[in-house]
Protein backbone atom coordinates (compact mmCIF):
# COMPACT_ATOMS: atom_id res chain seq x y z
CA UNK A 1 0.00 0.00 0.00
CA UNK A 2 3.00 2.55 0.65
CA UNK A 3 4.50 1.69 -2.51
CA UNK A 4 0.75 2.17 -4.25
CA UNK A 5 0.70 5.54 -2.28
CA UNK A 6 4.07 6.80 -3.51
CA UNK A 7 3.23 5.92 -7.02
CA UNK A 8 0.09 7.79 -6.81
CA UNK A 9 1.78 10.95 -5.39
CA UNK A 10 4.84 10.71 -8.21
CA UNK A 11 2.01 10.42 -10.71
CA UNK A 12 0.24 13.61 -9.34
CA UNK A 13 3.80 15.45 -9.48
CA UNK A 14 4.58 13.83 -13.19
CA UNK A 15 1.75 15.11 -14.41
CA UNK A 16 0.78 18.96 -15.47
CA UNK A 17 -2.11 20.52 -17.41
CA UNK A 18 -2.19 23.65 -19.97
CA UNK A 19 -5.05 24.90 -21.83
CA UNK A 20 -4.91 24.47 -25.53
CA UNK A 21 -6.42 26.38 -28.27
CA UNK A 22 -9.30 24.92 -28.79
CA UNK A 23 -10.12 26.29 -25.07
CA UNK A 24 -9.80 22.60 -23.29
CA UNK A 25 -7.10 21.82 -20.65
CA UNK A 26 -4.63 18.71 -21.65
CA UNK A 27 -2.50 16.91 -19.65
CA UNK A 28 0.52 15.50 -20.20
CA UNK A 29 2.30 13.36 -18.21
CA UNK A 30 6.55 13.29 -17.87
CA UNK A 31 7.73 9.76 -17.82
CA UNK A 32 11.19 10.35 -15.67
CA UNK A 33 8.90 11.26 -12.41
CA UNK A 34 8.00 8.10 -12.73
CA UNK A 35 11.15 7.04 -11.82
CA UNK A 36 11.99 8.86 -9.36
CA UNK A 37 11.10 8.04 -5.41
CA UNK A 38 11.08 10.74 -2.76
CA UNK A 39 14.73 10.23 -1.94
CA UNK A 40 15.79 10.38 -5.35
CA UNK A 41 14.27 14.55 -5.08
CA UNK A 42 15.51 14.69 -2.07
CA UNK A 43 19.07 13.83 -3.19
CA UNK A 44 18.51 16.75 -6.30
CA UNK A 45 17.36 19.42 -4.24
CA UNK A 46 20.39 18.86 -1.41
CA UNK A 47 23.11 18.51 -3.84
CA UNK A 48 21.95 21.48 -5.82
CA UNK A 49 22.15 23.28 -2.46
CA UNK A 50 25.14 22.33 -1.08
CA UNK A 51 26.92 22.98 -4.69
CA UNK A 52 24.95 26.80 -4.86
CA UNK A 53 26.24 27.38 -1.20
CA UNK A 54 29.69 26.00 -2.33
CA UNK A 55 30.09 28.44 -4.79
CA UNK A 56 29.11 31.59 -3.00
CA UNK A 57 31.53 30.47 -0.66
CA UNK A 58 33.88 30.83 -3.48
CA UNK A 59 32.64 34.03 -4.56
CA UNK A 60 33.32 35.23 -1.16
CA UNK A 61 36.37 34.12 -0.75
CA UNK A 62 37.79 35.86 -3.80
CA UNK A 63 36.56 39.10 -2.70
CA UNK A 64 38.40 39.17 0.37
CA UNK A 65 41.68 37.17 -1.29
CA UNK A 66 41.35 39.13 -4.95
CA UNK A 67 45.51 38.21 -4.96
CA UNK A 68 44.54 34.75 -5.24
CA UNK A 69 42.81 35.09 -9.34
CA UNK A 70 45.21 37.45 -10.10
CA UNK A 71 48.61 35.34 -9.46
CA UNK A 72 47.36 33.16 -11.82
CA UNK A 73 46.92 35.34 -14.79
CA UNK A 74 43.03 35.27 -14.50
CA UNK A 75 41.17 38.30 -15.88
CA UNK A 76 38.68 38.53 -13.43
CA UNK A 77 36.63 37.14 -10.41
CA UNK A 78 34.04 35.73 -12.37
CA UNK A 79 36.35 34.15 -14.67
CA UNK A 80 38.06 32.07 -11.34
CA UNK A 81 34.15 31.21 -10.71
CA UNK A 82 33.51 29.97 -14.04
CA UNK A 83 36.41 27.90 -14.00
CA UNK A 84 34.83 26.65 -10.61
CA UNK A 85 31.52 25.65 -12.81
CA UNK A 86 33.79 24.00 -15.42
CA UNK A 87 35.27 21.73 -12.85
CA UNK A 88 33.42 18.38 -14.85
CA UNK A 89 35.43 19.37 -17.88
CA UNK A 90 38.51 20.81 -17.06
CA UNK A 91 40.51 21.77 -13.60
CA UNK A 92 42.37 24.86 -13.15
CA UNK A 93 46.05 24.42 -14.73
CA UNK A 94 47.56 24.47 -11.21
CA UNK A 95 46.13 21.88 -9.97
CA UNK A 96 47.07 19.32 -12.69
CA UNK A 97 45.10 16.27 -12.65
CA UNK A 98 44.61 16.61 -8.87
CA UNK A 99 40.83 16.52 -7.27
CA UNK A 100 39.05 16.31 -3.87
CA UNK A 101 40.72 16.27 -0.70
CA UNK A 102 44.10 16.71 -2.38
CA UNK A 103 43.34 19.25 -4.28
CA UNK A 104 41.88 20.84 -0.98
CA UNK A 105 44.49 20.76 0.85
CA UNK A 106 47.19 22.26 -1.83
CA UNK A 107 45.26 25.12 0.02
CA UNK A 108 47.28 25.44 2.96
CA UNK A 109 50.37 24.27 2.21
CA UNK A 110 53.29 26.15 2.84
CA UNK A 111 54.99 25.99 -0.58
CA UNK A 112 52.02 26.24 -2.86
CA UNK A 113 52.03 28.64 -4.79
CA UNK A 114 49.07 29.05 -6.97
CA UNK A 115 45.20 30.00 -6.81
CA UNK A 116 44.60 29.04 -3.12
CA UNK A 117 40.71 29.82 -3.37
CA UNK A 118 40.89 27.68 -6.27
CA UNK A 119 42.39 24.91 -4.54
CA UNK A 120 40.23 24.76 -1.92
CA UNK A 121 37.02 24.90 -3.44
CA UNK A 122 37.98 23.04 -6.39
CA UNK A 123 38.45 20.00 -4.14
CA UNK A 124 35.39 20.37 -2.32
CA UNK A 125 33.29 21.22 -5.01
CA UNK A 126 34.03 17.67 -6.54
CA UNK A 127 34.15 15.86 -3.04
CA UNK A 128 30.49 16.72 -3.62
CA UNK A 129 30.47 15.61 -7.28
CA UNK A 130 32.22 12.52 -5.70
CA UNK A 131 29.75 11.99 -3.12
CA UNK A 132 26.62 12.38 -5.12
CA UNK A 133 28.41 10.01 -7.64
CA UNK A 134 28.76 12.64 -10.49
CA UNK A 135 25.03 12.65 -10.97
CA UNK A 136 22.54 15.97 -10.68
CA UNK A 137 19.57 13.72 -11.34
CA UNK A 138 18.62 10.34 -9.73
CA UNK A 139 16.62 7.80 -10.19
CA UNK A 140 15.15 4.68 -8.09
CA UNK A 141 17.37 2.15 -9.33
CA UNK A 142 20.35 4.96 -8.23
CA UNK A 143 22.44 4.52 -5.41
CA UNK A 144 24.40 6.46 -3.04
CA UNK A 145 27.01 6.24 -0.43
CA UNK A 146 26.14 7.46 3.27
CA UNK A 147 30.03 7.47 3.95
CA UNK A 148 30.85 9.37 1.44
CA UNK A 149 28.30 12.27 2.13
CA UNK A 150 29.04 11.82 5.74
CA UNK A 151 33.25 12.73 4.85
CA UNK A 152 32.25 15.57 2.35
CA UNK A 153 30.21 16.74 5.79
CA UNK A 154 33.05 16.59 7.82
CA UNK A 155 35.68 17.93 5.11
CA UNK A 156 33.52 20.84 5.38
CA UNK A 157 33.90 21.12 9.20
CA UNK A 158 38.15 21.23 8.48
CA UNK A 159 37.87 23.31 5.57
CA UNK A 160 36.48 25.68 8.37
CA UNK A 161 39.10 25.20 10.97
CA UNK A 162 41.50 25.41 8.32
CA UNK A 163 40.48 28.65 7.06
CA UNK A 164 40.41 30.10 11.06
CA UNK A 165 43.70 28.14 12.21
CA UNK A 166 46.22 27.50 9.36
CA UNK A 167 49.17 30.09 9.02
CA UNK A 168 51.98 30.60 6.61
CA UNK A 169 55.44 31.14 8.14
CA UNK A 170 54.70 34.91 8.47
CA UNK A 171 51.75 34.25 11.05
CA UNK A 172 49.24 35.41 8.73
CA UNK A 173 45.98 33.06 7.48
CA UNK A 174 46.83 31.72 4.20
CA UNK A 175 42.84 32.69 3.16
CA UNK A 176 41.38 35.67 4.64
CA UNK A 177 37.44 34.34 5.67
CA UNK A 178 35.44 35.63 9.09
CA UNK A 179 36.89 38.86 10.34
CA UNK A 180 36.56 39.75 13.80
CA UNK A 181 37.38 42.98 14.45
CA UNK A 182 36.18 46.24 16.32
CA UNK A 183 33.58 46.60 13.55
CA UNK A 184 31.95 43.90 14.41
CA UNK A 185 32.20 39.94 13.50
CA UNK A 186 31.63 38.65 10.54
CA UNK A 187 30.81 35.03 10.34
CA UNK A 188 28.87 34.54 7.33
CA UNK A 189 32.01 32.00 6.21
CA UNK A 190 31.25 29.72 8.98
CA UNK A 191 27.44 30.18 8.31
CA UNK A 192 27.35 28.76 4.82
CA UNK A 193 29.65 26.25 5.70
CA UNK A 194 27.19 25.43 8.52
CA UNK A 195 24.58 25.01 6.27
CA UNK A 196 26.43 22.63 3.73
CA UNK A 197 27.31 20.37 6.63
CA UNK A 198 23.82 20.28 7.64
CA UNK A 199 22.61 19.44 4.45
CA UNK A 200 25.20 16.40 3.82
CA UNK A 201 24.73 15.15 7.40
CA UNK A 202 20.65 14.76 6.68
CA UNK A 203 21.48 13.09 3.09
CA UNK A 204 23.94 10.75 4.72
CA UNK A 205 21.17 10.14 7.28
CA UNK A 206 18.35 9.62 4.82
CA UNK A 207 20.89 7.08 2.31
CA UNK A 208 21.49 5.03 5.59
CA UNK A 209 18.05 4.58 6.10
CA UNK A 210 17.27 3.59 2.77
CA UNK A 211 20.22 1.40 2.55
CA UNK A 212 19.29 -0.53 5.66
CA UNK A 213 22.34 0.35 7.65
CA UNK A 214 23.02 1.90 11.23
CA UNK A 215 24.07 4.93 11.48
CA UNK A 216 25.52 5.00 14.72
CA UNK A 217 29.23 4.09 13.17
CA UNK A 218 29.09 7.66 12.09
CA UNK A 219 28.42 9.49 15.11
CA UNK A 220 31.96 10.19 15.84
CA UNK A 221 33.05 14.16 14.84
CA UNK A 222 36.47 14.38 12.51
CA UNK A 223 38.87 16.50 14.51
CA UNK A 224 42.02 15.28 12.76
CA UNK A 225 42.58 18.49 10.79
CA UNK A 226 43.43 16.35 7.69
CA UNK A 227 40.29 15.93 4.83
CA UNK A 228 39.33 12.44 4.36
CA UNK A 229 38.72 10.20 1.49
CA UNK A 230 35.59 10.76 -0.22
CA UNK A 231 36.06 10.00 -4.13
CA UNK A 232 37.75 6.89 -3.14
CA UNK A 233 35.41 5.35 -1.39
CA UNK A 234 33.49 2.35 -2.99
Amino acid sequence: MRWLAVLLALTVVACSTRLGKDGRSHSTIDLKYLAKTEVDRIAEIDRAEVVGGLMLIAEKLYKRNPREWKKVGLASREAALEQLRMRHTRSPPELGALRDAPAAALAFSETYTGDRVAALMFGLLTMVDSAFEHKEEFYILDGLNEMKLFNCARNMEVAVWKLANDRNPAGEPYLLANAIDPGGRNLSFEREFGRAMGLLDLMAQVVADRNGRGFSRLSQTVVSGIFLPVGLLK
